[in-house]
């Protein structure tokens, strides 16, 4: 595994006039090229760590892969110096990724929907029927969770850079957390833990990220089968249309007592 975090000095200034020269501590990015038989795919940045859950995640979110079954092998390409190239061996039977899937540019660390343009795309090919889950889940419980997941963040306490994603079960005991420098990866870091670990779909479970509620992590969670999302910043249009449509529970501007519910209000028991 990579390196997580680099030292480098910085100048620190103040407006009273006081200047100072000392190391700080950074979050890495770095990219990972993602390939299938040997064939590149996409490449990624991320913050080294959970490569596997990452591209599993990433996989299981694009619809190429339903569970660890599909999945054959991954390894770290032996043809490049640094443990940045990664190749996944599907299981037999296992149809590899469309054309239109592969991407020859960079992504980066804050990339939009991979392989998805609407809502009507999404809806055709649902994994799981989120709406049935009967899930219900207090606001005092919600309230407790982004304090969780920042006590759980070991990376950001060093480097106060990196998004987070903490899956939580319906007590509120912390099942996986994990953190990079794009939010999205985080996301495809905690379901595919969960892949690997065969726990989709993700029943009775809350997923909460560090940064706002997106398109893309709305889908995300959607495809792992997750019923609630919660975010301690705001979700854009799209993402509540997309919880809405999809049955999902949607909070947003979790921040000390008060959330906003945007969709499946349902759910929270009052």
């Amino acid at each position: 595994m990579g390196r997580i975090t680099v030292r480098r000095p910085v100048l620190r200034l103040s407006t009273s006039g006081t200047r100072g020269r000392r190391p700080d501590t950074l979050a890495v990015e770095e990219p990972l090229e993602i390939r299938v038989a040997g064939k590149p795919l996409t490449i990624t940045m991320r913050t080294p760590g959970h490569d596997f859950d990452l591209v599993a995640g990433f996989l299981a979110a694009e619809g190429v892969i339903a569970g660890a079954g599909d999945l054959a092998t991954m390894r770290y390409c032996a043809d490049t110096e640094e443990q940045n190239t990664l190749d996944v061996v599907l299981a037999p039977g296992v149809a590899p990724p469309d054309d239109s899937m592969t991407r020859a540019f960079t992504t980066t660390s804050a990339c939009g929907v991979c392989g998805k343009s609407s809502i009507e795309a999404l809806r055709a090919d649902r994994p799981y029927e989120v709406a049935e889950d009967p899930l219900r889940i207090t606001p005092g419980l919600l309230a407790e969770l982004p304090g969780r997941l920042r006590e759980a963040q070991r990376v950001f306490d060093r480097t106060g850079g990196l998004h987070a994603a903490g899956l939580f079960g319906a007590d509120g005991g912390l099942l996986a957390l994990r953190e990079d420098v794009g939010r999205h990866n985080a996301v495809d870091k905690v379901i595919g833990w969960a892949l690997r670990q065969g726990r989709l779909p993700l029943t009775g479970t809350v997923l909460m990220v560090s940064g706002r509620a997106s398109f893309e992590l709305t889908q995300k969670a959607m495809t792992a089968g997750v019923p609630v999302l919660a975010a301690v910043s705001a979700p854009s249009s799209l993402a509540v249309e997309l919880a809405e449509d999809a049955g999902m529970t949607l909070v947003g501007f979790l921040r000390g007592e008060t959330m906003n519910v945007y969709a499946g209000a349902e759910r929270i028991d009052l």
